[in-house]
């Protein structure tokens, strides 16, 4: 009898404790992602960075290659006035004259794009989106979301986004033109990251690796090093 319940036994004892067990597969339940950009699109025409004007300067350090000493340096200043005029000054360049052309590429871009508006915007209008998955920043878990132009245009980008799953705000960009910017570019890759500065919710890192015809492979690191204050135009 003893030998006849010890099978019976280690497998009673076998199912116990697999249901006791936590599962290590289980998966993480996609949020919804209609939700999700409905409070995307109200935080992004909430910030105050669309309506108050700023300035920013711009470090950028231009590598070419697997180079770890830069090329060029460049010092750009950026001003904002809304709705939507943007506009940059080099104010210091030093090092190779290529990586100075490439910065102001990349300027014009973004100056353009500021001129689009709506037209540009990481909304449904301008996407398609995608659920990716869920990563966590920190403490604070985000949405990793596709995002796919609905149009041939080089103010849009096919990549993805990171979004604050509390805040609802972007936190990076990243992805590839949907057009060629221009003929002298090949390719570019880009990369943003967000914070908040002044109240404001802007980029403050741009990283770019650019593939620039017969010249081969630029990297770009660009990061804003001050945002002064403006006083206000508002009428009192």
């Amino acid at each position: 009898m003893p030998r006849l319940w010890l099978p019976v036994l280690v497998s009673l004892a076998t199912l116990a404790s697999s249901s006791q067990a936590p599962s290590s597969t289980a998966e993480i339940t996609s949020p919804d992602l209609n939700l999700v950009l409905q409070r995307l699109e109200e935080v992004q025409h909430q910030d105050p960075a669309r309506s108050r004007p700023y300035d920013v300067r711009r470090e950028y350090k231009v590598f070419r290659g697997y180079d770890r000493q830069p090329t060029s340096e460049v010092m750009a200043q950026i001003n904002f006035v809304p709705p939507g005029l943007k506009t940059y000054k080099i104010i210091q360049a030093q090092g190779n004259s290529r990586g100075e052309k490439i910065v102001r590429e990349l300027l014009d871009r973004e100056t353009e794009s500021a001129k689009k508006g709506l037209g540009s915007e990481i909304t449904r209008t301008n996407y398609d989106f995608v659920f990716l998955r869920q990563e966590t920043f920190g403490v604070v878990p985000e949405y990793v979301l596709g995002i796919v132009p609905k149009r041939k245009d080089k103010y849009l980008l096919r990549g993805q986004i990171w979004v604050d799953a509390s805040t609802f705000r972007i936190r990076r960009i990243e992805g590839v033109p949907a057009k060629s910017p221009s003929l002298w570019i090949k390719g570019i890759h880009i990369t943003l990251q967000y914070a908040e500065l002044n109240g404001m919710w802007i980029p403050i890192s741009f990283d770019a690796i650019a593939t620039v015809r017969l010249l081969g492979d630029y990297t770009l690191a660009g990061l804003n090093i001050q945002v002064p204050s403006r006083p206000s135009t508002a009428p009192k």
